[in-house]
């Protein structure tokens, strides 16, 4: 059983930058989708975008342009690089493994495995 741990989150001004990262451990997930989430006060968890086994990157459209994911199969770790962030932003931020049964990247329930979240914290 894979485990997931995010980290990277903090407080940022409106218009700064953080990297979060998700580090996997149990098992490799260099065969597997990933996808990162977030969950602002009060709202449901959406989609914030996904990277598939082979690189092919997927973007909700109120980040697109500004979010960028990476992965690096070597540590077994996916990175979520967030510019100029905005207080609408502000959300805690998960990262998950997909289960591989389809292509539906959007979705919470393709995603079996999650990590425990990062907060991010956008001002004004």
């Amino acid at each position: 059983q894979v485990q997931l741990v995010e980290t990277g989150g903090g407080l940022v001004q409106a218009g700064g930058s953080l990297r979060l990262s998700c580090a996997a451990s149990g098992r490799a997930i260099n065969n597997y989708a990933m996808g990162w989430f977030r969950q602002a006060p009060g709202k449901g968890r959406e989609f914030v975008g996904s990277i598939t086994w082979v690189g092919s990157s997927y973007y909700a459209d109120s980040v697109k342009g500004r979010f960028t994911i990476s992965r690096d199969n070597a540590k077994n770790t996916v990175y979520l690089q967030m510019n100029d962030l905005q207080p609408e932003d502000t959300a805690l931020y998960y990262c998950a493994v997909h289960s591989g049964r389809s292509n539906e990247f959007t979705a919470l329930y393709e995603y079996p495995t999650w990590g425990q979240g990062t907060q991010v914290t956008v001002s004004s």
